[in-house]
């Protein structure tokens, strides 16, 4: 039986918020890290595509490269009950960075060389993902141990996914308020106030320190020899590559295609209130349907909708305001499914209260890899194609759209056939495919 599920009660609603509140100030710092900062480099501080597009895929495979370590820290800490220590450290590191980070452009007018510019903003982008990516690490790894059942996880994810589209929203209300100084105040204000609540949170007694635990090297590298672990995670970096390329792109798209730049903000806002919205109907889709099969669907109706996006014209801004809620409501399966599946195969190979840092380190470098490879691509990409910014995207297809709207579809197409070829029909085919028996941890 597992370890967990022997010794959890499910969480009450208002600990699952005290937990989950973390998740608002991390995804406050998300946006302007991934989507806020490629326009606000390239476009109004005229940094070339493809210098930029070098530096985000350097500093973001640089700390993607930590993740696995970070996990075992995670595990670490959690095993000496000391989880909310390091999630505040970490958190504090990021908050510095990231300040450097918002206020770096600044320095571009006062005759800040290139290659000085290049090393600070690859340090400072750096430190701030790998602070937030230590304490989200500790925080996922925590929230699995939470709950037992797959109903029970996803809930544990879809508090923490709720409040962290939240943080989005804030986020994305700065973007119309002031930019790079409202998320910095932003930021330090919310991570303040949730660190406090997070404080309150008591770990479940899982995690202690256990004498035959996996350790050093091992650990590292042990979530990747089991099967289901290794599709589950094939299938996210594939729509996770999907999500992060319009995601990299979403300010040129609505400055230069739809030509709307002022109402950038509103679309966001748009976007991640209707996947807030949507969240509570995606938890009762798992309920009633299952986590594999509601995710399933959940990448169809993201491909359907999103579709869309290439068919709009310059000027649709109307149409656009709808599909950006349309898109937003479909995003709530990608949100809250994979954790849940995740953190149930931890159980299922009974490595619960030992190594979900493990699993949750190399979960982060696979998030990590797709948004490196968005911006170290896309880019470029555009930029050799002879897109420039602030240059209008007329016409059927120009490579602006192309790349915004119909290669992230095709994506997310393999991403499903992937799911349903490596995880839904070998479960079904046979049910220990999720299970270790022989190899569990003594």
């Amino acid at each position: 039986m597992s370890t967990v599920a022997s010794v959890l009660r499910e969480p009450s609603g208002a600990q699952l918020a005290r937990y989950g509140a973390l998740q608002f100030a991390l995804s406050f710092v998300a946006l302007p890290l991934y989507v806020f900062l490629p326009a606000y480099y390239g476009a109004e501080h005229g940094v070339p595509l493809g210098l930029l597009g070098l530096l985000l895929l350097g500093a973001r495979l640089a700390d993607a490269l930590v993740d696995p370590a970070l996990g075992r820290l995670a595990d670490r800490m959690l095993a000496r009950r000391r989880a909310w220590e390091l999630i505040a450290a970490a958190s504090l590191v990021s908050l510095v960075a990231f300040a450097v980070l918002m206020g770096l452009a600044g320095w571009l007018s006062s005759g800040l060389g290139a290659p000085l510019f290049a090393a600070v903003f690859v340090a400072a982008l750096w430190l701030a993902q790998a602070g937030a990516t230590a304490a989200g690490v500790a925080h996922q790894a925590w929230g699995a141990a939470l709950a037992g059942g797959e109903a029970g996880r996803a809930r544990v994810f879809a508090w923490r996914e709720a409040l962290g589209l939240g943080g989005v929203l804030a986020a994305a209300a700065a973007t119309q308020l002031g930019g790079a100084r409202v998320f910095t105040l932003g930021f330090a204000l919310s991570l303040a106030a949730t660190l406090a609540l997070l404080r309150g949170v008591a770990l479940p007694p899982v995690f202690a320190p256990r004498a035959h635990a996996i350790g050093g090297l091992r650990a590292v590298v042990e979530p990747l020899r089991h099967p289901a672990f290794r599709s589950l995670l094939a299938t996210y970096v594939s729509s996770g590559v999907a999500a992060s390329i319009p995601a990299t792109l979403v300010l040129f798209f609505v400055r230069d295609r739809i030509g709307a730049a002022q109402w950038a903000g509103a679309y966001l806002l748009l976007y991640f209130a209707g996947a807030a919205v949507g969240v509570p109907l995606w938890l009762r889709a798992v309920a009633r349907f299952g986590a594999a099969p509601t995710w399933l669907f959940g990448i169809g109706a993201t491909v359907c909708s999103f579709a869309w996006a290439a068919a709009l014209q310059p000027g649709q801004r109307g149409a656009y305001a709808a599909l950006c809620a349309v898109c937003g409501l479909a995003l709530g399966s990608d949100l809250i499914v994979p954790p849940a599946l995740l953190a149930g195969l931890i159980r299922s190979r009974g490595h619960d209260g030992r190594l979900e840092g493990a699993y949750f380190g190399l979960w982060s470098f696979a998030a990590k890899f797709t948004l490196a490879l968005a911006a170290g691509v896309a880019l470029p990409l555009l930029g050799i194609l002879g897109y420039r910014p602030g240059t209008p995207a007329t016409g059927l297809l120009p490579p602006l759209v192309v790349a915004y709207a119909l290669l992230p579809c095709g994506l997310k197409v393999l991403s499903g056939w992937m799911l349903w070829r490596g995880w839904m029909r070998p479960a079904a085919r046979d049910p220990a495919f999720l299970l270790d028996s022989t190899r569990r941890i003594p």
